[in-house]
């Protein structure tokens, strides 16, 4: 069976752990791990779980539907918070494309189907996988606790999809209508929702990038390998990188008690996304378990022995390290390079939208039939303020791709305007964010203490509140997160419970 759990709702009450203790565990006082494909023998304790689930977070497959009438249509686009229609809804006979066997390809899948939609629904995707969730690929996929490394999504027993993977789509013809796939095969469409996600950004030396122990993790084909290599006992790890991936890889080697070395150019591990406070906190975590830690460091090759493996690294602080594998989480890049030769517009960022997940084309123009959603996708952030930004998260692939599946059935342009959801777990702590914090300009530490890892980090710009990161204090992070989308000034006036013992104000970086 497969299930899944929605980090960005999981508050931590362990209702789970209690009711399926094979399948679900904490790691610390808040970090939740799961098995991801549990057998069917835990099936009876599972569906206990997402039932007993107060904030209803996990997701099991085979679940139904809900079954909606040509009513409800009626009922969805006179609702005052949703935008009227635009364009014809869509009918019995169109045809609507997904490109990106993704999160949010599948999920814009299953809200198009619940949205009454009854046509032809395809979805394209490069790898052969059916939709899988990446999160558990640095974390429960390394350490073993998943058993396999293809978390594949739970999916809704009613779909009717005409699958299409293994074959990449190669190029794109708006005025034609037309995906062109790498087979050969031409896939019309009334509607189209780009969801094609990113790739990890490859290591800068093509031949060093080749040696045998070189590894990226993005797909869970890398995670596979990766895996295999890790249980090969290697002597020790070297990790590129201590941004959300690097570091949920070397807490994942220190739980397997492989020696791991991290090489970050930053003055500490998270630190560009969520400031110096949480930075700290993150380097002493580091420390705590015995990972190698060299911030403000970056490498300038990688070793290879006369068989071709990897056998070490020189590193820019003028040493060398011993290392047999090495994992290089220097970032993504946008796939939207098969859109090159479209009317599209697109960069290194992805693929550029409006508010209603309306792709544009080079002029700046919303194509009508059209979509984007996940992590190619590149618009408009309320709580960034203006320009094109990307969100490269779980929860903003979900949420745009609701939007943007209801704005193809219904002809609507609502308006994807959530406050972005993300978190990490790393070293048997969890950290969720809420906003931008990478924007920020001053921090607070409003709740709690990071010396006992509980606490609460709220983050601000021009006065404004803009982010807040909650590290084992997942039930506060709604509260923050309807504090951000109201405007709320920063600091806040008036701290919430257990105020931290310093409330001043620091720069965020």
């Amino acid at each position: 069976m497969e299930i899944a759990v929605d980090m960005t709702k999981c508050q931590s009450y362990a209702q789970c752990c209690f009711l399926a203790p094979e399948v679900f565990r904490f790691e610390g006082e808040e970090a939740l791990t799961y098995n991801p494909n549990p057998s069917d023998a835990e099936r009876f304790r599972v569906l206990q779980s997402a039932a007993a689930c107060p904030v209803q977070a996990i997701r099991v497959a085979g679940t139904r539907l809900p079954q909606r009438t040509n009513d409800n249509h009626t009922d969805i686009v006179n609702d005052p918070d949703i935008a009227r229609p635009a364009r014809p809804p869509l009918g019995a006979d169109d045809h609507v494309v997904i490109v990106g066997a993704s999160l949010a390809g599948l999920t814009a899948a299953e809200t198009v189907r619940a949205a009454g939609f009854t046509g032809r629904v395809t979805v394209i995707g490069d790898e052969p996988h059916q939709p899988y969730d990446r999160p558990p690929l640095s974390k429960q996929a390394l350490t073993g606790a998943a058993g396999t490394t293809t978390t594949v999504l739970p999916q809704a027993a009613d779909l009717d999809i005409d699958w299409r993977l293994g074959d990449a789509a190669t190029s794109l013809d708006t005025t034609g209508r037309t995906v062109l796939l790498e087979s050969g095969d031409r896939v019309t469409y009334t509607r189209l929702l780009i969801a094609t996600g990113r790739s990890a950004r490859a290591w800068s030396d093509p031949a060093e990038a080749a040696l045998d122990g070189v590894f990226l993790l993005r797909t869970a084909d890398d995670a596979s390998q990766l895996r295999a290599a890790l249980d090969a006992h290697p002597k020790r790890v070297l990790v590129v990188g201590g941004g959300f991936t690097g570091g949920e890889i070397a807490s994942s080697c220190s739980t397997l008690g492989i020696p791991v070395t991290v090489a970050d150019r930053g003055p500490a591990p998270m630190m560009k996304i969520f400031g110096s406070l949480i930075g700290q906190m993150m380097t002493d975590l580091h420390h705590e378990h015995g990972v190698d830690l060299r911030t403000g460091t970056g490498v300038d090759a990688l070793i290879s022995d006369d068989t071709g493996h990897l056998c070490g690294a020189h590193l820019t602080d003028g040493t060398t390290v011993d290392v047999d594998v090495a994992v290089v989480a220097i970032g993504s890049v946008s796939n939207s390079a098969w859109l090159d030769a479209s009317d599209i517009a697109h960069d290194d960022g992805g693929v550029h939208h409006d508010h209603a997940q309306h792709v544009l084309d080079r002029a700046g123009r919303p194509l009508p039939d059209v979509f984007v959603a996940g992590d190619v996708a590149q618009g408009p952030n309320p709580v960034a303020g203006p320009g094109l930004w990307t969100s490269e998260h779980w929860g903003a692939a979900v949420g745009q791709a609701e939007v943007a599946a209801r704005n193809i059935v219904l002809g609507t342009d609502a308006t994807h305007m959530d406050v972005p959801v993300f978190w990490t777990t790393q070293f048997g702590h969890v950290l969720k964010a809420v906003g931008e914090p990478a924007l920020a300009d001053a921090t607070q530490l409003t709740q709690g203490s990071l010396d006992d890892r509980s606490g609460v980090v709220t983050f601000g710009r021009n006065g404004r509140l803009i982010g807040a990161v909650a590290v084992n204090q997942s039930k506060w992070l709604h509260h923050y997160q309807a504090q951000i989308a109201a405007g709320a000034a920063f600091p806040l006036n008036g701290p919430t419970i257990a105020p931290s013992d310093d409330l001043s104000v620091h720069a965020a970086r």
